[in-house]
């Protein structure tokens, strides 16, 4: 039984294919068009799962999408007679409706058959559903409270449900206009983050400031007894006018959601090249901490739909790092599952789940343990990419003398571009598309951020850890194997791994375990046995870009960046192959 999930027309287009229950890849439409977050039909998402299960389209019985444009249909009437949307409003989200509908239709062209001959059955699955399976389902939990906090799907924003075996059944849920996710989005277009996701880049930022603005923030997004919120309409455009959204093929394109009531109280918003201020820095300090307020009272009545010991988050603000990391401190839960992909391009991994279960009545038997869903090459494709780009590299066939290598460079102080086995799914570089470097370096970051990333100075870099010396370096943490919560540093710790501990101490943690990632979790032992420090700074392998996808684009990666080492599966490269001094000194002298 083949089931293939989608999600299209809408941000971070991706596939999945799910045989017999277990998902066997997944992969979003980003990392082929080479455009971020990118919007419209996944074909070339669909063409790898397909390929790389051995599936023909005639082999396919079912067809998940996860959205459903009939779902909510009377509340939407209800919104229209009461709120009268411009025509063009109308417009544009029947246009999209259509598109949906229309995706079997893409299907069979994508893969130059005729309608008739995909024979699958297709199944519209709710936009909030998709996202409670895309985290429930994959999560080694029987019973749990689960919730889906987002911008917009299907006229809610919010929704949370009760997972118990192969059943989500939900019990509450937000509608249009109201929505965490808008709030967040107006506060970081409002900072001059304009571009679609920039919405991380608060979260970094708010770490400099105070939130001197929380009281303010309180009367915007204001919250219910009953667990759930409401946005103060006054603030927002999205209410009461058409906001401009592209989901057709390329960068998504998403229009101003803040009124000028937010230049009114708040003050002017930020041009996106003008400097940062304290005020900006408060702002960003006081929007994050009144979308954590939001989060824990949302959390906080979620108990009753499920277990109290277990949590399964999803959605976009599920990537809030710094909320999830507050999670078990401040709610009753003691466990946390967040999916590797827990924003939209998740949802064509829970609508592939949710026919499984909830339609064909399917029992749990796999979980997602490894976010290795994407693509791997061979060798002779390695060597061809390299030789094409006049690449000299060395092959290393044995894989302990590679990860001595490896380990070594990385403690002299160069910074390695590593590329490994199959790429990621989901956001997030884990260790097979990585760029690392010795979070021991104070420097380390600085250069990364000029010659590599090109980006904010105030965005922090993730360490990876082995699990079984998590505790050593972080406080009250959990298993985080997707790098999806942020911890404290220990205070004794914070002067060893300066390159991955943010302004305030914390840190967006990676947990590797041995069984789910074995090479990556060998080099983190690896380099402890070299430095002292089982610690490596892992942030993804591009320079302002999808993650690279294939060698060629690794090999192109290397040649316009500042790295020094390149490693694609057995070949080892080197910028400059008499180096031996680093970028910079560690605290204790070495290197």
């Amino acid at each position: 039984m083949n089931v293939l999930g989608i999600n299209a027309y809408h941000g971070d287009a991706a596939a999945c294919i799910v045989v017999e229950g277990r998902l066997v890849a997944a992969v979003e439409e980003e990392r082929f068009r080479r455009v971020k977050h990118w919007a419209g039909f996944p074909e070339a998402s669909i063409r790898f799962c397909l390929e790389h299960a051995g599936i023909a389209p005639r082999d396919l019985d079912h067809v998940a999408i996860g959205r459903d444009p009939a779902a909510h249909l009377a509340r939407k009437v209800l919104f229209t007679l009461r709120n009268r949307p411009s025509l063009s409003l109308l417009r544009d989200r029947g246009a999209n409706r259509n598109r949906v509908k229309r995706i079997p239709e893409a299907l069979a062209a994508a893969l130059d058959i005729p309608a008739s001959q995909l024979r699958a059955r297709v199944h519209f699955v709710e936009h909030h559903r998709a996202h409670l399976a895309s985290s429930f389902f994959a999560s080694p939990f029987d019973r749990a409270a689960c919730v889906s906090l987002d911008g917009f799907g299907d006229f809610v924003s919010t929704m949370v449900a009760i997972g118990e075996g192969a059943t989500l059944r939900a019990t509450r849920w937000v509608t249009f206009p109201h929505s965490l996710g808008a709030f967040y989005t107006a506060g970081t277009q409002h900072l001059g983050f304009e571009r679609y996701g920039d919405e991380y880049k608060v979260m970094g930022l708010a770490a400099y400031g105070e939130p001197v603005e929380l009281p303010a923030m309180r009367e915007v997004i204001l919250t219910l007894p009953d667990g759930g919120f409401r946005l103060n309409t006054a603030y927002f455009r999205h209410p009461h006018e058409t906001v401009d959204i592209d989901w057709e093929g390329g960068a998504p394109l998403l229009g101003a959601y803040h009124s000028d009531a937010w230049a009114r109280r708040f003050g002017p918003a930020r041009p996106p090249d003008a400097p940062i201020d304290d005020r900006h820095r408060n702002l960003a300090r006081s929007i994050q901490a009144r979308t954590e307020e939001v989060f824990r009272h949302v959390l906080t009545h979620a108990v009753g739909a499920g277990s109290a010991e277990n949590l399964c988050l999803a959605g976009g603000c599920a990537y809030n790092s710094v909320a999830n990391g507050r999670v078990l401190d401040e709610t009753p839960f003691a466990r946390l599952f967040v999916p590797p992909a827990a924003g939209d391009a998740g949802t064509a991994v829970g609508a592939a789940l949710w026919v499984w279960h909830q339609v064909l009545g399917r029992r749990r038997e796999f979980q997602v343990e490894s976010a290795a869903l994407g693509p791997e090459y061979s060798d002779d494709r390695i060597r061809r990419a390299l030789s094409d780009a006049k690449i000299d590299y060395e092959w290393i066939e044995d894989e302990e003398a590679l990860l001595d290598v490896t380990a070594e460079r990385i403690a002299q102080g160069e910074i390695v571009g590593w590329f490994q086995g199959r790429g990621e799914w989901g956001a997030r570089a884990l260790g097979y598309r990585s760029i690392l470097a010795d979070p021991g370096r104070p420097g380390v970051k600085e250069i990364l951020n000029e010659g590599f990333k090109r980006r904010e100075a105030v965005r922090p870099f993730a360490p990876a850890v082995p699990i079984e010396n998590a505790g050593d370096y972080f406080e009250r943490w959990q298993p985080a194997p997707f790098m999806t919560q942020t911890y404290a540093v220990r205070p004794e710790r914070r002067a060893e791994i300066p390159a991955v501990t943010h302004v305030d101490g914390s840190a967006r943690v990676q947990t590797v375990d041995r069984a789910s990632q074995p090479l990556f979790h060998r080099l983190l032992r690896r380099f402890g046995d070299a430095t002292g420090t089982p610690v490596l700074l892992n942030t993804s392998f591009n320079e302002n870009e999808p993650i690279v996808h294939t060698p060629e684009e690794a090999a192109d990666c290397f040649a316009r960046t500042a790295m020094d080492v390149l490693i694609v599966g057995r070949a080892v490269a080197r910028r400059r192959a008499d180096r031996t001094g680093g970028h910079s000194a560690r605290p204790d002298g070495t290197g």
